[in-house]
């Protein structure tokens, strides 16, 4: 969902937009943060710029980049990226052939071929505190007529995000994504892998893309840039009190078995539902005590504190305040209830009268139809709960439970997306490997 989309009038572009895990902002050319954004690589020092001479001469190709230093992307601290012809970087830790599905930053990802032009490079430069990647005069392979683009991505290790744009010949919505898909944002994913009963010793992966920030497109054009700001996650909280007080976008969850804060919506998805972290983060309490004694007769009720946690990149202080926990009564002090109602004492007349089973007839009758009543309110509030919560406990549950009807990217063979092969590190052989390819569900 995104906020914010107000027209700065001296400007005549776009303000901040709200992404929940990142911020954005688009400059238009005319200001002057636009200029200042493009890194002029001509000018930096000439022994860290390096051109990529596979990438620069091939189609389709991506190579591994290590990092000098750790980059945070979606809260997730990476070391290594992989770069593509196709105008994107690939944050996966994975390497399979179908790198546009998800997990990705891509200042411009179209059908690029820098082996048609003898001037196309793919050239990235780190100094330290940053990487820029730059596409530099690459053409459309199946539209080299149209023009060269050139254009960077800068990964700042505050977790920034910079896409400049040099020179981009026509609109993003006029190149044609018939043969490639054609992005303009971020995206990352969780992978799940699965055990096949019927084959041993083989695990098929899916990947579920929790979070994608798309960019507009029409605002692409001749010297404009993108700032694209991180916002804090669950991740970062290394305690289990700044972490279930955490005042932020996400509900965050501490899991005691893990030593982890998160929202159940990242990378290490996987490692949070087979340790059982859902079932242990219910209670949202830090300490691991008997609550059946303290409290006999309802939920724990926790103090109200105030404390100072970290901001996300700043180290500044940011108070934050635990709110009591509130809940419904619980499942056992529901049937308690009801067990003590209907062994209370009835009258005696109408104990005379009452034919034998009528009242156990008519009660039945009357909490079957209630039953299906709740069933079927319970089944539209949840299915409009989940529509706009994707992110909940119960949409996790569907997921988990249905993956077949939700947005996945399954591992599959014979995909029409297009197929990356990775270069091979100089020096070592080309091992056969079996790619397999996902598309979406």
């Amino acid at each position: 969902q995104l906020t914010g989309q107000e027209y700065s009038g001296h400007r005549g572009w776009l303000e901040d937009m709200d992404h929940n895990y990142y911020t954005s902002k688009t400059y238009a050319p005319s200001d002057p943060m636009s200029k200042d954004l493009w890194v002029n690589i001509d000018l930096m020092e000439k022994d860290k710029v390096k051109i990529h001479g596979i990438l620069s001469n091939t189609h389709r190709q991506a190579a591994r980049v290590n990092l000098s230093f750790d980059f945070p992307f979606y809260g997730h601290l990476l070391r290594e990226i992989t770069v593509a012809t196709g105008g994107f970087i690939y944050t996966g830790d994975v390497v399979h052939r179908m790198l546009t599905a998800t997990q990705y930053i891509a200042p411009l990802m179209a059908n690029f071929d820098p082996s048609v032009s003898r001037n196309s490079t793919v050239i990235y430069f780190d100094n330290g505190t940053a990487l820029v990647v730059q596409w530099d005069h690459v053409h459309l392979q199946d539209n080299y007529n149209l023009g060269s683009f050139t254009f960077q991505a800068t990964l700042h290790n505050t977790g920034r995000i910079i896409f400049a744009y040099k020179e981009i010949p026509t609109e993003i919505s006029q190149i044609s994504f018939v043969n490639h898909p054609v992005k303009v944002g971020l995206s990352d994913a969780f992978v799940v892998v699965h055990k096949i009963q019927q084959i041993p010793n083989v695990r098929r992966r899916t990947i579920y893309e929790y979070h994608r920030v798309e960019l507009t497109k029409t605002r692409i054009t001749n010297s404009t840039a993108v700032e694209i700001t991180p916002l804090p996650t669950c991740l970062q909280f290394t305690s289990c009190s700044d972490c279930i007080s955490s005042q932020i976008n996400f509900n965050c969850s501490w899991c005691h078995r893990l030593n982890r804060c998160s929202s159940g919506f990242d990378r290490l998805r996987q490692d949070w539902v087979d340790n059982n972290c859902p079932d242990e983060t219910k209670d949202k309490l830090c300490d691991i005590v008997d609550s059946t004694h303290l409290y006999p007769f309802g939920t724990p009720i926790a103090s109200k504190t105030t404390q100072r946690s970290k901001d996300a990149f700043g180290g500044r202080d940011v108070p934050s305040t635990s709110q009591p926990p509130t809940s419904a009564p619980t499942e056992d002090d529901t049937k308690i209830a009801l067990h003590l109602r209907d062994n209370q004492a009835m009258p005696a007349d109408s104990a005379v009268n009452r034919v034998p089973g009528t009242h156990f007839l008519h009660t039945g009758l009357i909490l079957g139809i209630l039953l299906v009543m709740l069933v079927m309110i319970a089944g539209v509030l949840i299915t409009v709960y989940v529509y706009h919560h994707p992110t909940s406990a119960a949409s996790l549950f569907l997921i988990e439970r249905r993956p077949s009807r939700w947005p996945a990217m399954k591992f599959r063979r014979g995909s029409g997306h297009p197929a990356y092969a990775e270069v091979e590190p100089v020096g070592q052989e080309k091992e056969k490997e079996v790619f397999i390819v996902s598309e979406q569900c």
